[in-house]
């Protein structure tokens, strides 16, 4: 499987990563997004009606669903620590799976994971 340090390489080759302050909300469940999110450093809490459920830490990727057809975010995500985030829109994430084949198992293994995690949370 790929390693998060390759994961962490995919989002690094992209510019201008965004950079949250602990405490700082980077989306919210119900809100539309047009971006998938990578931890370059940090920690990224993840909540679902207004409980964590899940902390990630770097080289982990999120907010996967709405590239692959969920309408809205289905969670909140919180920076936990002062975190750098890499991001990739459709076209970023269509380009790393064609360059990059073994990203794209690693970001479905990521969303199968977290979706399994909060279905029996529920």
């Amino acid at each position: 499987m790929l390693s998060p340090v390759v994961t962490v390489s995919i989002f690094q080759k992209q510019p201008d990563p965004k950079v949250f302050s602990a405490g700082q909300v980077i989306f919210e469940e119900g809100q539309s997004g047009d971006n998938m999110y990578g931890i370059l450093e940090g920690e990224v809490d993840i909540l679902v009606n207004g409980k964590v459920v899940e902390t990630i830490e770097t080289g982990e990727v999120f907010g996967i669903g709405v590239l692959i057809g969920v309408q809205n975010r289905t969670y909140t995500s919180i920076a936990k620590v002062d975190s750098k985030l890499g991001f990739l829109d459709e076209n970023g994430f269509l380009f790393a799976v064609q360059e990059t084949p073994m990203f794209a198992l690693k970001v479905m293994k990521s969303y199968s994971d977290r979706l399994s995690r909060l279905q029996h949370l529920l």
